[in-house]
């Protein structure tokens, strides 16, 4: 089960539209294939996908540093080796989604030497979520037209709307058109990116305070501490933290400093060991946790439901598991499917997903 090389491959699948929140906008899924090769000939896969505006990250980056830094300190280890191999590239400053993907793909490999679903390996607790699909930027009809679509054609019933633009208002247009056009029959969130001021999200949040929201996420900076505090202490919904805590550590500051009640967990961010950290952190203080998405491609939401179906805690809410339906094509050979609101986690060993070889060869871009 030893561990002889670790793949990073860049590739780029285009958006059928861009993804346009308060720290950015997504044209194209740039994103790295790792795979992860054992002496049984058996290949582990997973997906980085890189977020320069949010963990300075880049896809030339990510391969850089698996090929250059994190493959010799790997090769030679193990697949039932994750914390030396979580040690050693933890020398290694930053670089979140690299390091996750490496970690995920390891898990993948285990389960498929050992014939066994990673999903049972990490908990076992179901085999499906409810699905959550994110609302970016747009005019009020144009994002209900949109909800309305995927309620129709994926049965999804719980939505997250990108905020954070100025004037405040724009936004809280969009959300109470949602409410008012589906009544109680959806659930509604807002997430500004750290977009606004403490000031501006305490006025939209008044503004949107009979619409019935699950939860507000990372409307101000983590930066600006008094002004998060103030915010957070007023609100009578939970405060997710997404982006400022891509650590336990972070984690355990936000929650402990007042700055956050409840946590996003990301797959893409920690990998499964990690994110194993921050769930069983987030439950030891008692806070609330939604299974959240990097804008990942199939291959990212396999790892995401996987995760998040091993366990209660984050099996709890509908997950952030369909931004892959906004990509013109995938890399996965049989596509995840969303049905009445559910996805069911891959089955088969492992992840339960290939790679379709054609594809990869046709998105690749280091030929």
């Amino acid at each position: 089960m030893k561990i002889t090389q670790i793949e990073a491959i860049p590739f780029s699948i285009p958006y059928v539209k861009p993804l346009k929140f308060a720290s950015g906008e997504v044209h194209a899924a740039e994103h790295v294939l790792v795979r992860v090769h054992t002496d049984d000939g058996v290949v582990g896969v997973a997906e980085a996908p890189p977020r320069p505006y949010t963990y300075g990250e880049t896809q030339a980056g990510i391969v850089a540093v698996i090929t250059g830094i994190f493959a010799p300190q790997i090769v030679g280890l193990t697949v039932l080796e994750r914390e030396a191999v979580a040690e050693r590239m933890a020398r290694t400053v930053g670089n979140p989604t690299a390091k996750a993907a490496i970690d995920m793909a390891i898990w993948d490999a285990l389960g498929r030497i050992l014939g066994l679903p990673v999903g049972d390996l990490l908990g076992g607790y179901a085999d499906r979520m409810r699905v959550s699909h994110m609302l970016g930027f747009d005019e009020p009809a144009a994002m209900v037209a949109e909800a309305e679509r995927m309620r129709e054609t994926y049965g999804i019933s719980t939505f997250k709307v990108k905020v954070g633009r100025r004037p405040v208002e724009w936004d809280t247009a969009v959300v109470r058109a949602l409410r008012e056009r589906f009544g109680d029959s959806i659930e509604l969130y807002v997430d500004g990116n750290r977009g606004w001021t403490a000031a501006e999200s305490q006025r939209a949040m008044k503004q949107m305070a009979d619409l019935d929201l699950l939860f507000a996420e990372e409307l101000c900076p983590a930066d600006d501490v008094l002004g998060r505090r103030w915010l957070v202490e007023q609100l009578d919904v939970p405060f997710i933290a997404d982006e400022s805590v891509p650590t336990p550590a972070d984690v355990t500051r936000e929650v402990l400093g007042g700055s956050a009640t409840a946590i996003s967990i990301k797959t893409a961010r920690t990998g499964f060991t990690g994110s194993q950290r921050v769930l069983h952190l987030a439950e030891g203080l008692g806070v609330e946790t939604v299974l959240g998405n990097q804008i990942d491609g199939q291959l990212g939401t396999a790892c995401a439901v996987t995760f998040g179906a091993a366990h209660p805690h984050t099996a709890r809410y509908a997950g952030e598991l369909s931004n892959f339906l906004d990509m013109s094509d995938d890399l996965l050979a049989e596509p995840l499917q969303i049905v009445a609101g559910l996805l069911h986690r891959p089955s088969g060993p492992g992840l339960g997903v290939d790679i379709d070889t054609e594809k990869l060869d046709r998105y690749r871009v280091d030929n």
